[in-house]
């Protein structure tokens, strides 16, 4: 055999396999679950607006639209546009308040997208799992929201996967 074809065999025998990438994020989605379940019971936290419109920016833009369920529990809905394609994603937040920070949250969740991509990322679409944690702000006295948050996602398909540089800075308007 080929010295190179033997170092790819070898190679190609020490990566994981795909029921074992499986098990491994299953394991991480049910800790985080376990993490944020403890979380909510221990947070109080009550959010300052109910409903928030505007956008979220990073490497592109997109229209995101914030509203709380309950105190501490809000749905976020983001449209992003970029020149790779585009992508929806709708995620599940579990706000808590910070001690001594008046108006100033974190917040962390579980979530979905579907991707569009144009030839040259993939061409087609895809779906994923997402996650959030950021912070949340709401300035005293102004109807204006800004939160800064990453947004870890796994894409399912070929030549998918892992992405960790989603997330960005939103700048919103809160309607009340």
């Amino acid at each position: 055999m080929h010295f190179g074809t033997v170092m790819a065999n070898r190679v190609r025998n020490c990566l994981p396999t795909k029921n074992q990438c499986m098990k491994k994020i299953f394991v991480t989605s049910l800790c985080t679950l376990a993490m944020m379940l403890l979380m909510t019971r221990q947070s109080g936290a009550q959010s300052s607006y109910q409903t928030a419109l505007g956008v979220k920016v990073w490497d592109g833009g997109g229209i995101s639209l914030k509203h709380f369920v309950n105190g501490n529990n809000a749905l976020e809905g983001i449209g992003y546009f970029w020149r790779q394609g585009a992508r929806i994603t709708g995620l599940y937040e579990i706000h808590g308040a910070i001690n001594n920070a008046g108006g100033l949250q974190w917040y962390i969740g579980p979530g979905a997208h579907v991707g569009f991509y144009n030839t040259r990322y993939g061409n087609g679409s895809y779906i994923g799992i997402d996650g959030v944690l950021g912070l949340d702000y709401k300035f005293s006295g102004a109807p204006i929201n800004i939160s800064l948050d990453w947004q870890p996602s796994f894409e399912f398909g070929d030549n998918r996967g892992f992405v960790g540089n989603w997330g960005g800075l939103g700048i919103r308007y809160t309607l009340n």
